[in-house]
């Protein structure tokens, strides 16, 4: 789409929310529904942006204590660890891992991070009516939306370490209440990506107000 090109909303379409069927409706301010599944239309999800505000400030809060709580207990007959996420990738940095320890740096506290950053940009601009690169703003959206599910990587290694150890009887491992919170910020993130309207991006290009 170029600056200044006729949008669907200004042709009085509207994609359902529910069942995604493009439908034509007026903008004389009656109350439209879908005809196929019988939900209501709206140009745009109505309080999208006070939603992902929400969410994503519930988000930053629960980081929080997702890196400076415990996420794992490990312990044998000889030593007993607790680690967070941070003193894990530095343990794991020590012990000559450095590949792994990369990797749960990048997926556990970089990504939460950037995911969270992102979303408050789009948030800002899109508030601001913002008319800066939204092809660019639209292109790291659709990045954000991607990545979301693969930032659970110390969900995943615990769990799985917790299910293998529990084979044995000289160690155990379990996870700490660190884990809660990161897994409620991914989810939360996730959720945030799901309610945030991507096409407010490009409706400061256009000069008519969409109006439900």
């Amino acid at each position: 789409m170029t600056a200044g090109a006729p949008i669907a909303a200004a042709r009085g379409l509207c994609s359902c929310h529910v069942c995604q069927l493009v439908s034509r409706r007026t903008g004389n301010g009656r109350v439209a529904h879908c005809p196929r599944c019988g939900a209501r239309l709206h140009f745009r999800r109505p309080g999208s942006v006070q939603r992902c505000w929400a969410l994503v400030i519930a988000s930053y809060i629960l980081y929080i204590p997702a890196n400076a709580l415990i996420m794992m207990e490990t312990g044998s007959l000889i030593t007993y660890r607790k680690d967070t996420i941070v003193s894990g990738v530095v343990h794991l940095w020590k012990t000559g891992s450095w590949m792994i320890a990369v990797i749960v740096f990048i997926a556990s506290v970089a990504i939460p991070l950037l995911k969270l950053f992102s979303l408050t940009l789009l948030l800002i601009s899109v508030q601001r009516r913002s008319t800066w690169n939204p092809r660019q703003r639209t292109r790291l959206y659709r990045l954000v939306e991607a990545v979301g599910r693969w930032s659970m990587l110390d969900i995943y290694v615990v769990t799985l370490l917790a299910a293998l150890v529990q084979l044995g009887s000289m160690a155990t491992v379990k996870a700490g209440p660190a884990a809660v919170a990161f897994g409620a910020v991914v989810v939360l993130t996730m959720f945030a990506t799901m309610e945030f309207e991507p096409r407010l991006i490009w409706d400061p290009l256009q000069k008519e107000e969409f109006h439900d």
